[in-house]
């Protein structure tokens, strides 16, 4: 593996993908400001998803991402994403307001996370699962950043907490222009826009329709779990008295681990392959969204044990859905293939997320158990990928 061209797409992608979640970051701060509830701050993330959606649809659809240097949507994308995030941070006074900017974020990163692989098979295609393992590591950094900003409590306010997230997104576009596409590269200069029936074809391929409906599973606990994060960390009789910078260094985290999951995940698959790694990650997962409710009054460490695994395992079979899901695809559509892939996955969060942060004021955290069945059944529809013989990442 080349690490310079890997280490710049990886670190563009933290950067970059810190837009994502950089609202939440000020949750309590807008609910005070704006009167807002748990309920829409759940509709902000999801504006977000909404954008991401209609965005790799779009991407998928027109063969946009497979005609175009990936590098060059990368970075205009990041710049937009950069633009309307400032946005949100200076000139947002409410719901309807900041809807509208949160969409556009969503809309320019369908061009920063899925491009981003793109960009990492284009460079290492035969060690795709060890180096997105990188790729989703700095996703899960880039999505607790922002609670990392905000821990530092300078008194700044929670406009400059956001308004760090759009410089480093400037940042991300810099890197990635600069580096641009790798020798790898698959692009269909000069053809006409998919079809859809052209890219749901790879439907068709077993082994992708496996990884696929996995994923989806694996979505429908991820987001969910990320937006509920702050609120289940605050309302733990442990934290009890806590300071909104000490429940954001926690979140901070408890999310970031999953970092850590993603990269120790890709070196493990390089021995026991992607598959049998998703599915470690799915059912350690599982197992902490059902033990969580009965966890909140244990001890301090026992808790922040679980905290932690679940912040490691929630995230950790991402990248190695993406592995095999490239490489069961034809390589000819495989962005289309993976922006499609992305987008119904992030169509299952929008209604993980509704529900977890409607249902959250009256379940508490009982909540988790909602999470369950998306690893459950993403275990269950991966299985004939990880009962066969493991091939390395």
């Amino acid at each position: 593996m080349r690490p310079k061209p890997i280490a710049i797409i990886v670190l563009a992608q933290l950067f970059g993908t810190s837009l994502w979640f950089s609202a939440n970051s000020a949750g309590d701060d807008l609910m005070r400001a704006w009167g807002l509830s748990s309920a829409d701050i759940g509709h902000l993330t999801n504006a977000v998803q909404l954008g991401f959606i209609i965005g790799t649809l779009s991407f998928a659809l027109t063969g946009f991402a497979d005609r175009f240097l990936a590098s060059r949507i990368f970075a205009a994308c990041a710049l937009i994403g950069a633009l309307a995030n400032a946005g949100f941070a200076m000139f947002a006074e409410g719901m309807s307001s900041g809807m509208g900017l949160r969409f556009v974020v969503g809309l320019a990163l369908a061009g920063v996370y899925p491009l981003g692989m793109k960009l990492v098979v284009s460079w290492v295609p035969q060690q795709a699962g060890a180096a997105l393992a990188w790729l989703v590591g700095m996703l899960t950094l880039g999505t607790s950043l922002p609670h990392g900003v905000r821990m530092l409590d300078a008194g700044w306010g929670w406009q400059a907490t956001i308004l760090v997230s759009s410089v480093l997104a400037v940042v991300a576009a810099g890197l990635i222009l600069r580096l641009g596409d790798g020798p790898h590269l698959v692009r269909r200069t000069g053809m006409p826009a998919l079809h859809l029936g052209e890219v749901l074809m790879a439907l068709r391929e077993p082994a992708f329709r496996a990884s696929a409906l996995g994923y989806f599973g694996h979505q429908w606990e991820l987001y969910a779990f990320w937006t509920l994060v702050p609120l289940m960390l605050a309302a733990l009789p442990a934290t009890a008295g806590w300071a909104p910078s000490a429940i954001s260094a926690a979140s901070f985290t408890v999310i970031g681990i999953g970092a850590l999951g993603c990269v120790f995940g890709g070196f493990v698959s390089r021995r026991v392959g992607s598959a049998r790694v998703a599915a470690a990650a799915l059912a350690l997962s599982a197992a902490c969204c059902a033990i969580y409710p009965f966890a909140v009054n244990a001890s301090p460490l026992l808790l922040a044990t679980l905290m932690l695994l679940w912040g490691a395992s929630v995230v950790a079979d991402s990248p190695h859905f993406s592995a095999l899901s490239a490489r069961a695809c034809p390589q000819t559509i495989v962005g289309s293939a993976l922006a499609l892939q992305n987008a119904i996955g992030f169509a299952v969060t929008m209604v993980s997320i509704d529900l977890g942060t409607r249902l959250w004021p009256a379940w508490g955290e009982h909540v988790a158990w909602l999470l369950l069945p998306g690893p459950v059944l993403g275990l269950l529809a991966l299985r004939p990928l990880w009962r066969t013989r493991p091939a390395a990442s």
